[in-house]
Order: C-alpha cells, then structure tokens, then sequence
C-alpha cells in the first residue's frame, strides 16, 4: 500500500469508479468500484467515501457514469438522463457543499456541449481533472498552511482532514503533511469523534501509516489536553464555510473552537475554494441529521437501552469570531471574514 502522501482515496479508472471502502477502515483496507451512479449515490450516503472534497469529486465522477452508460444519441434526451442522476447524487448529504459543487461542475459541461459525443468526451475530461486537481490544491493548501505550524509543535484536529477526506493528501492533515515534509517536527491530538469514530479509525490510521507522531484521545479530553498546554493550534477541515465566515464541520468542531479561545489557542480551518458557500449565510444551512444506529451502537455492538430517543447531527456550526486564520490554496484568510472571504474566493 502506498504511504498517505502519494495515496488516491477516489479515481476515474476506466469508465469506472473506484475507491476505497472506509467503512471497512482501519481493521481491512481495500477498494471497490461502481459502475453506476446509484452505486455511488449509496457509497456517498453510507460513508463508503466521505469528506466534503472527496464527495464532490466522487459525485462528478457518479455523473460521470451516467455519461459513459447513456445509449442516447440525442443531448435534450441525454441531459435528462444526467440531471437524473445528478438530482439522486444532490440528495444524499445535504451539509458539504463540495458535493453540489462536483455536480455543477460537470453539468456545465454536458450543457455547453454541441453533442452527445463531445458532451460525453468533455465530462470524462473534467472529472479525470478534477481528481489531478484535488490533489494539487491539496498541496498548496498544506505549503500556505504549513507556515502557521512551528517546529515542536503538537497540532489537535477533527474527525479526518486527511488524504482520505479527499482524493489525496488532505486539508487539516495536508498542513501536517506539508509542516513535516519541509522538515518539522509536528505531533498530533487525534479525538476518536464519536459517533463514527473518523479520528479513531482514520486519521490514526493515516498518521500511523505515515509515521508521523500523534495520540488517540477520548473526545471527552480535548480541554484538559487544552488547559494543560498539550495543545499549540487546532486545525481542522470544513464542510461548508459560508459568506460570513461561519465554518460548518463535523460535529465536536464547536466545542474545540470555544476552548480554543478560552485557552488562547490558535483555531485554523483548512478548506479549498470548492468548500466555501459564497451564496449563502449560516442560517441558511441544513446540518445533516443522521441515523440513531450511529449512535446507540459502536461497530454493530449497542451500548444503550433499546427505546431511548436519540439525536444525531453529523456537523455543527462554528461563528467567525471563534476562527483566527482560514487555510486556502489562494492562500490565508483573516477576519473579517465577511470581506477576506469574497475578496480571495471570488
């Protein structure tokens, strides 16, 4: 298996797509590939894939399968048949705005086309770049952010940020990534982040493969870690991050931002342009609301009483005036938000 630095979480192999099953991470690491944009609708709903840059590539990509299938040989018709599948792929996780983004953008494409051949020939282009495009946003990204990161220092993040958050190298973690590749020492805070555990199962798994330093802890330790100086900044990925600079990321990413400001901690989302909303305030936003299963049950073990009611919003909303620097590929974001963000991201 490749190391994390070099790894594709998702790619456009053939008139397929393949990626890796993270669900079966860490104890089993392989692939699948889908044929059919329903297959990738179900992989995106059930976390399969997951992370806002990887769902919205994985999502051009499912409309990139309804191209290569299509037997049509009119556009008016053809389209139809993509704007099928592109609507199934819009109602699978309402909150990432990647995911409308990676839809959008090979649409464009299939309704800027004079015919069905070039139509077909141009979304295959598109996806195939934006894969090559992911990755290399999520370098520069990591140089711009790996700037805020001094050497020694112990970096706490959220959920995974990571190359598998992505089609390769990561956000949050592509700023550790690229901290240590220009020769710092940096160690890391993984919370498990409950209910999924993707800081337990993935970014551990990542770190680890990688080699580089981090401990586990319970979500429950993040602010005695934080009051007893174990914490020099927090970074973490983003979701969506609207025009007015509020950062909608996986749930437990509030609660890390408040006590970073009470702990006078640096607090750094790391995003790229596709996850910032520029039509859109925070309260405009739907938080995904997911299954009770999630919660009541670890890896298919209960841990709760049968019965009891249960909440289980996958994201959470953090203000603007808890963030000190957002980390983009166009380079760092300060406040006010509400004017750095339309004049970098525009």
């Amino acid at each position: 298996m490749d190391d994390f630095f070099t790894l594709r979480t998702v790619t456009w192999a053939g008139g397929k797509v393949r990626m890796i099953d993270q669900t079966a991470l860490p104890t089993r690491f392989y692939y699948v590939t889908y044929e059919r944009p329903e297959q990738v609708a179900a992989a995106i709903k059930t976390m399969v894939v997951r992370g806002a840059p990887a769902i919205g590539v994985a999502a051009a990509m499912g409309v990139g399968l309804a191209a290569v299938r299509s037997r049509s040989t009119r556009l008016p018709e053809f389209t139809r048949e993509l704007e099928s599948a592109a609507s199934l792929l819009r109602s699978t996780r309402p909150t990432a705005v990647n995911l409308f983004w990676g839809i959008d953008r090979i649409m464009a494409k299939a309704r800027s086309a004079a015919s069905v051949k070039s139509a077909r020939e141009a979304i295959v282009d598109e996806v195939k770049a934006m894969e090559e495009e992911d990755v290399a946003v999520n370098r520069k990204l990591g140089a711009n952010g790996a700037s805020l990161i001094k050497d020694g220092d112990t970096v706490l993040t959220q959920c995974n940020a990571g190359a598998l958050a992505t089609v390769g190298y990561g956000t949050a973690l592509g700023v550790v990534r690229a901290a240590v590749e220009q020769g710092k020492l940096v160690k890391v805070l993984v919370p498990e982040t409950r209910p999924a555990l993707q800081g337990a199962r993935l970014t551990a798994f990542e770190l680890v493969r990688d080699k580089i330093s981090c401990t586990l802890i319970s979500d429950t330790a993040v602010g005695l870690m934080m009051s007893r100086g174990r914490v020099d900044r927090v970074i973490v990925g983003a979701d969506r991050i609207t025009k007015d600079g509020y950062v909608f990321n996986k749930i437990g990413t509030y609660q890390e931002a408040v006590l970073a400001s009470r702990h006078h901690i640096p607090f750094y989302p790391a995003a790229p342009r596709s996850t910032f909303d520029l039509q859109r305030a925070h309260e405009q936003v739907t938080i995904e609301e997911r299954g009770a299963e999630e919660v009541v049950r670890i890896r298919g073990k209960r841990i709760a009483p049968e019965g009891i009611p249960v909440a289980n919003p996958a994201f959470d909303m953090t203000p603007s005036e808890l963030v000190t620097t957002m980390i983009t590929e166009r380079g760092l974001l300060n406040p006010p938000f509400e004017e750095s963000i339309p004049r970098l991201m525009s």
